[in-house]
């Protein structure tokens, strides 16, 4: 009994949701686990798939990985847990029932922090063990990451002699979360050897169907279809779908019309959803011809060109940006009289933080808006992990997009437990570097669902830097990564010592991306004391220590030794780097536009040959 000699001539129906008819265990146990623990179970719901008309069944394996198995601390399980999936699956197989090893994709809609290469070990663990058991064919299902399922048929055709399905997963019908056209994905999937290319989860029938219309007929492969039973709903604290079962046996024929062979069910599938399927396709011949709907090419504007952006402008020439934080209160005249001022300095732009310490202040986006529209100051915009989920960081950089404010720094933010409400809820949906990828995603007018934007941005994208560790080789492996996720520049903690900012360079010099080197000027020894041993990423030296002890309790003594020693770090900087990241401390504006003044003459008289 042969799986693809079936489908040249059938439509073949497969199982539902394994996870649905197991969810009243709870959400967060692994399902998989059950293979050892609740082997009746497992067989119990096979046979009900069975009964209910689906001749092809998967393994409960979706994640018998080693990364997600990891996560219940039971990745040393991964062969015990497969090789039992597949004896219970035989064990409750008819004489006539395919058998499909399922291994599941690991990045989901985010990136994981596993890297390509251990996941490449991950998947060969997995399949092995699949393959040594004797499974029909495998199936590849739920892969948001075209990169990622691409890399696992590849390994699968090359270890393995059986069929390969391959399923991606949308967020929307038409187009892959990197906005790359699903029929031209399935054909990529096609000439890598996949011989079953289809979608399943994320999307109920009606817009899988929808999706479907848009792919022709695979010249060699087959296609396959597994939606969700619709929309997820929630009702007294439990996830639901609605009780639709009847409603896909017209799906089911749908899907045949569009050249379907393969046809199950994900999450909220049931038996009895299954058994409408067979009905739907019972007496139906596959599709060899239809008519393919056109893809509808929704091409993104390209953005309206503005002044250059900073990371532009500071390859060029020396420039400074400077940090004001907005107000913790409503009053803000102190605030736009600083702004005002270090206009006047000559600064490139004013860059707000996105509630540092993670304590509430004005929004940025707004002062940023005000700044730009009223006062003709440029914004650079912090934007933090932290406080959004998915759905408001989308919406947020739209606004920012917008209001014309392109300049960004994407950072992940200081947890709630530092800051005023220490019992506020952390989100993190995304990291620093999946956000940067987001933005730059923006930049090619594609959303990250995949959707077009209809226009592009031009956000000129800045990453954090924190050169005050042991280890900088390390930090400097992770900047080398956020260029590679599209960071254009970085900007650092700030630095109180020369010979760091030296080490900085020398550690840097061959990254493309320039630096915003970060100098903060202090307001009084016991501001240095709390810098030093209370806020995170900073540290300064003995000496700068002991020189502000000097001018404890004598305000004037201690403003004029915090710009001799700003002074000092600015001409150390200032021989490596082009851009000066100016931090004002605690509204003290004065201070950071001395410093700007300051840079500006330094560049004055290079400029004009003055020793």
């Amino acid at each position: 009994m042969d799986l693809l000699e079936t489908l040249k001539n059938r439509i073949l129906v497969a199982d539902g949701a394994m996870g649905t008819l197991l969810y009243a265990y709870g959400a967060d146990t692994c399902y998989e686990s059950f293979n050892l623990t609740h082997p009746e179970d497992i067989h119990a719901i096979h046979r009900a798939y069975i009964e209910a008309g689906a001749s092809v069944i998967q393994t409960n394996t979706y994640s018998a990985n080693y990364i997600k198995l990891a996560q219940y601390v039971l990745e040393e399980k991964v062969k015990d847990i497969n090789k039992a999936a597949v004896r219970i699956a035989k064990e409750a197989a008819n004489r006539d029932t395919f058998i499909l090893g399922t291994v599941g994709g690991i990045r989901g809609q985010r990136k994981t922090e596993a890297t390509l290469a251990e996941i490449k070990r991950t998947f060969r663990e997995q399949i092995f063990h699949l393959l040594n058991e004797g499974v029909d064919a495998l199936l590849l299902e739920t892969y948001f990451d075209a990169e990622e399922l691409y890399t696992v048929v590849d390994i699968a055709k090359k270890e393995a002699d059986v069929p390969v399905i391959a399923q991606f997963s949308l967020i929307e019908p038409g187009v892959l979360q990197n906005g790359t056209p699903v029929r031209d994905a399935f054909k990529e999937l096609e000439n890598r050897g996949a011989d079953v290319t289809g979608l399943n989860c994320r999307l109920g029938p009606h817009h899988m169907i929808q999706a479907f219309e848009e792919i022709p007929i695979p010249k060699r492969a087959f296609l396959s279809a597994y939606p969700n039973a619709s929309l997820l709903d929630y009702e007294e604290g439990r996830f639901t779908f609605t009780n639709n079962a009847d409603y896909f046996k017209t799906c089911a024929e749908k899907l045949v019309e569009q050249g379907v062979r393969l046809i199950g069910g994900c999450c909220g599938t049931t038996p009895a959803h299954v058994k409408a399927i067979a009905e739907g396709v019972q007496g139906l011949l596959p599709v060899t011809e239809k008519t393919v709907r056109p893809p509808k090419i929704e091409i993104a504007a390209a953005p309206a060109q503005h002044e250059p952006p900073l990371h532009e402008i500071v390859k060029k020439r020396r420039s400074v940006i400077v940090e004001l934080d907005t107000p913790k209160t409503l009053n803000t005249a102190r605030f736009f009289e600083g702004a005002k001022a270090l206009q006047a300095s000559g600064i490139d732009a004013l860059t707000m933080a996105d509630n540092s310490l993670a304590s509430p202040r004005i929004s940025n986006t707004a002062i940023a808006s005000i700044l730009k529209e009223k006062h003709g100051i440029r914004p650079l915009v912090h934007i933090t992990c932290r406080d959004r989920n998915l759905i408001g960081l989308q919406s947020h950089l739209m606004g920012l997009a917008a209001l014309g404010i392109d300049q960004v720094l994407a950072i992940t933010g200081d947890p709630t437990k530092i800051g005023d409400f220490p019992g506020a809820t952390s989100v993190y949906d995304l990291s620093s570097m999946e956000l940067i990828a987001m933005i730059k995603q923006f930049n090619d007018g594609i959303s990250h669902s995949g959707k077009s934007l209809h226009r592009k941005t031009n956000f000129s994208v800045a990453a954090a830097f924190n050169p005050n560790v042991r280890n900088l080789d390390k930090t400097v492996g992770r900047l080398e990564r956020k260029i590679r996720y599209g960071a254009d520049y970085f900007i650092t903690q700030p630095v109180f010592s020369t010979e760091k900012i030296e080490q900085i360079h020398e550690a840097t010099k061959h990254l493309d991306a320039p630096i915003y080197l970060g100098i903060m000027p202090l307001t009084s020894y016991r501001n240095a004391v709390f810098l030093h041993n209370e806020v995170p990423g900073i540290k300064l030296t003995d000496e700068i220590l002991a020189a502000m002890e000097k001018t404890n309790g004598d305000p004037a003594k201690a403003r004029e030794e915090s710009l001799a020693i700003s002074r000092t770090l600015i001409d150390a900087a200032l021989g490596y780097f082009n851009g000066i990241y100016l931090i004002t401390p605690l509204e003290r504006y004065e201070l950071t536009v001395e410093c700007t003044r300051y840079i500006h003459e330094k560049t004055a008289v290079q400029g004009a040959g003055i020793v």
